[in-house]
């Protein structure tokens, strides 16, 4: 969208809006699951919603006209107290509007202001990522994978050789020659960036070993985290106040700076100024991270959570205020977990679940909630614009297009099984799914050839269906009418059975996503057996790549002794070509 006349918008305040705003957002990640901002580092795990009514969860957009909220692509809250913001347009336009703390605005000068204005330096740099820190400073990446900075610079954390504050966005080259920035993070006073090599760098305040280089030496540029991890292939990233974290695509979790509330998870308080294993997490694959203030979180690939460091919210969890020093199972969540998120600008935790429930806890609106409790939150954005102190974002947030938005598609979910404009009629197990013939053949290319006038089919008013049960086909059906999958995990598997004979690859893709979710060390051999048949190719590396990771026990199962003997073979084949027979 672009906006007419001057650079500067009024804002006004939309009317009967309460000071609200949530945003729908995908655990991941899940998180993982994150990137865009400060504890977040899996840009793959954004979950994308339509610009809708939930923008009126942060106070700072309820104040935005609604034309200028419908133009939104990215967006992020920040500031000591959330009363800052900075949002990309659908057009690749960079707008800020707020307290202005340090220039985090990004906008040339110190002065506040609730009239949005033009970042002129970042736009049509195709912005794809943001992290702040509280100290305050601000980062942002583009597709490209250039780095910007600005705000506060008193500790060198912005990278640019100097201490001076810096109002508008700068280009960082400096360390980073032919290096593609893939992700950011954000302590107090320090940074931190990932590559597509799997490299770490890090800048900033030192005090407390933060930066990884062996020192207390405050780091002015991009320095390449090398003790212990300048091997490995780091996939995610994050930071606490003064902490840094992150995991290999091994799953190993490497943590080190600050450590007063055993927030590195080590079994000590004492600093480390070089990457640390935390190796009491044994052979366990942690997929997420997220850091708060003086806590830390990891997910394993088993939607396990693990929690440690301060405790005097009941942040961790665990039921009490005891700061724990080593990570601690969070088992009060019955659910597999599929996102989680944490900010180091203060003392909250929330998960998503595979079911879609939210959970919260930690020091809530000034409340400290020790168990995880259920939110009726659509979103665990929507947890940290309600519940967080400061209110800010600790996950990417995303808006589709609206113009890529129709009244169609919900003309087409409310048409799904509606008996009177129904002209064919599905019947399966004994039950009636109604539908329409030329809604179907334009979807599904199966249907297009039924309904041909020479095929039978096309003169019945009623279809029997016998090869699949009624949840599945009526699964598949509202697929084509809505695009959504309404079905659990265990019963996928039989709708990707579905989806290969009808040669519906989108739905198939689908599939394999949501069975993904329902994998354990029980099931994993069936799961890879079943991806092996219906080649589904994502699925089976997914399988495969869990099934490594717990080679010994599943191997033990049920499910792998009744796998046919040429699966046995190509999986034993596979695993000895990734080196798990080795020893």
């Amino acid at each position: 969208m672009d906006f007419p006349g001057n650079d500067v918008i009024t804002c006004t305040l939309v009317s009967g809006n309460p000071f609200r705003f949530c945003v729908q957002v995908d655990r991941s990640c899940s998180r993982f699951h994150h990137s865009m901002f400060a504890n977040t580092c899996d840009y793959e795990h954004l979950q994308i919603s339509a610009m809708n009514s939930n923008l009126d969860k942060w106070p700072m957009f309820s104040l935005l006209d609604d034309d200028v909220q419908q133009s939104i692509n990215i967006a992020c809250v920040f500031g000591p107290s959330g009363n800052e913001a900075v949002f990309v347009t659908h057009d690749d336009e960079v707008y800020a509007f707020g307290a202005n703390c340090s220039g985090c605005l990004g906008l040339g000068e110190a002065h506040s202001s609730l009239e949005i204005r033009k970042v002129e330096g970042l736009c049509k740099k195709q912005i794809s990522q943001f992290s702040f820190g509280s100290g305050p400073h601000v980062l942002a990446i583009t597709c490209n994978g250039e780095l910007y900075t600005w705000g506060h610079n008193g500790y060198c954390q912005l990278g640019n050789g100097s201490t001076a504050q810096c109002l508008t966005p700068s280009l960082i080259t400096v360390g980073l020659s032919n290096k593609k920035v893939t992700s950011v993070a954000c302590g107090s006073h320090h940074s931190l960036l990932l590559t597509a090599d799997g490299e770490v760098f890090a800048w900033g305040q030192n005090n407390c070993g933060q930066i990884g280089s062996g020192t207390t030496s405050n780091q002015p540029t991009p320095r390449k985290v090398t003790s212990l991890i300048g091997s490995k292939r780091i996939v995610v990233i994050a930071c606490g106040q003064s902490t840094s974290m992150v995991a290999a695509n091994t799953g190993e979790l490497f943590s080190w700076g600050y450590n007063g509330n055993g927030q590195i998870g080590i079994g000590t308080t004492t600093n480390q100024p070089n990457p640390y294993r935390i190796t009491t997490l044994g052979n366990l694959v942690i997929t997420q991270i997220a850091l708060g203030y003086a806590h830390s979180l990891a997910l394993t690939d088993e939607g396990v959570l693990y929690a440690w460091g301060a405790n005097s919210y009941g942040q961790l969890g665990t039921g009490d205020k005891t700061t724990e020093t080593v990570p601690m199972l969070v088992n009060s969540i019955k659910s597999r977990i599929v996102e989680i998120a944490a900010t180091h600008y203060n003392h909250i935790s929330a998960c998503q679940t595979d079911n879609g429930k939210i959970f919260m806890w930690g020091q809530c609106r000034g409340q400290s909630v020790v168990s995880p409790v259920e939110a009726k939150c659509s979103s665990i954005s929507e947890v940290f614009a309600g519940f967080g102190c400061p209110a800010v974002t600790p996950d990417p947030l995303k808006f589709e297009n609206p113009q890529n938005q129709t009244t169609v598609a919900h003309s087409m979910q409310e048409a799904f099984d509606e008996a009177e404009t129904s002209d064919i009629k599905f019947k399966i197990e004994g039950k009636i799914i109604h539908a329409h013939k030329a809604f179907l053949k334009i979807r599904c290319s199966y249907f297009n050839k039924m309904f041909q006038a020479h095929w039978e089919e096309s003169q019945r008013e009623i279809i029997e269906v016998e090869d699949y049960s009624y949840p599945v086909y009526r699964a598949f059906l509202y697929y084509l009418y809505t695009d959504k999958l309404d079905l659990g995990p265990e019963e996928a598997i039989s709708l990707l059975d579905l989806a290969n004979a009808y040669c519906e690859k989108t739905m198939k893709t689908e599939c394999q996503k949501l069975i993904r979710y329902g994998i354990t060390k029980e099931n994993a051999a069936m799961l890879y057996a079943a991806a092996v048949k219906y080649e589904a190719k994502e699925l089976e590396d997914f399988c495969f790549k869990f099934s490594l990771n717990h080679m010994t026990t599943i191997t033990q199962t049920e499910a792998f002794a009744k796998l046919d003997e040429a699966n046995v073979k190509n999986f034993i084949r596979k695993a000895a070509q990734h080196g798990a027979f080795k020893h």
